[in-house]
């Protein structure tokens, strides 16, 4: 979330042209650029990680069937020894694209949710319940529009790849095994706890960003008068 929301106002500022007007569109492209960071830097890896422990099967009742993987560090570490560091960004372009998506549908959607209830109720600033539930509204647009992405990540990120496919081939081995095997409709397996972990996220999110975000500007001024008394 902190590499989210920095990197969605960092390029959010970018994109001004000289007379000081902002571009169109800008929270979508801001949000779409903020999503391939976020990827890149560590969903990708630690959806990798993640899934691996939540596939791992073991019995609890018998002490000699161990995990493989005891926790998530030594999950990083046996991934990195027996597959290489790689393996860690197995399905990274996938991982951007949900994530580039999440937040294209996302940060708009909030953005014009907030322009809508500010301007109706004449108001700058939204009450906390306000933005939790728009969060929430925006919050769900993710899931609804990319689950097909993430299910086809998921199967990539969830097994080896011994035949040492390139990343499109793989993804189309795995696409067509989910159409052959399961059909259309598995594209949105898994989509409402998608949604019911996703949207309150989100709506915890913004809340406490407005909050936090209006008490930082608000004590600007003071955070510089004693940085410049030390």
């Amino acid at each position: 979330m902190a590499i989210r929301f920095t990197t969605f106002q960092f390029y959010k500022d970018l994109m001004i042209d000289k007379n000081g007007t902002p571009w169109k569109l800008n929270n979508l492209w801001a949000g779409l650029l903020a999503g391939v960071t976020e990827a890149v830097m560590v969903v990708t890896p630690m959806d990798v990680v993640k899934i691996r422990l939540q596939a791992q099967r073991h019995s609890m009742a018998d002490p000699l069937d161990i995990p493989k993987y005891r926790n998530a560090a030594h999950c990083a570490y046996t991934i990195i020894r027996e597959e290489g560091f790689g393996a860690l960004y197995r399905g990274v372009g996938l991982t951007s694209l949900r994530q580039a998506s999440n937040q294209a549908a996302n940060f708009p959607t909030y953005h014009f949710l907030k322009g809508y209830l500010q301007r109706k109720q004449d108001i700058n600033d939204l009450p906390g319940y306000q933005s939790a539930i728009i969060g929430c509204i925006s919050g769900a647009m993710g899931p609804l529009v990319n689950n097909p992405i993430d299910i086809v990540k998921t199967r990539i990120q969830k097994t080896p790849n011994p035949e040492g496919l390139g990343g499109w081939a793989r993804f189309k081995e795995v696409n067509g095994a989910i159409l052959k095997n399961e059909g259309w409709r598995a594209f949105y397996k898994g989509v409402t706890p998608r949604v019911l972990r996703v949207a309150p996220g989100q709506a915890v999110t913004f809340a406490v960003y407005e909050r936090v975000s209006k008490w930082l500007d608000t004590n600007s001024d003071t955070f510089k008068l004693t940085a410049a008394a030390k």
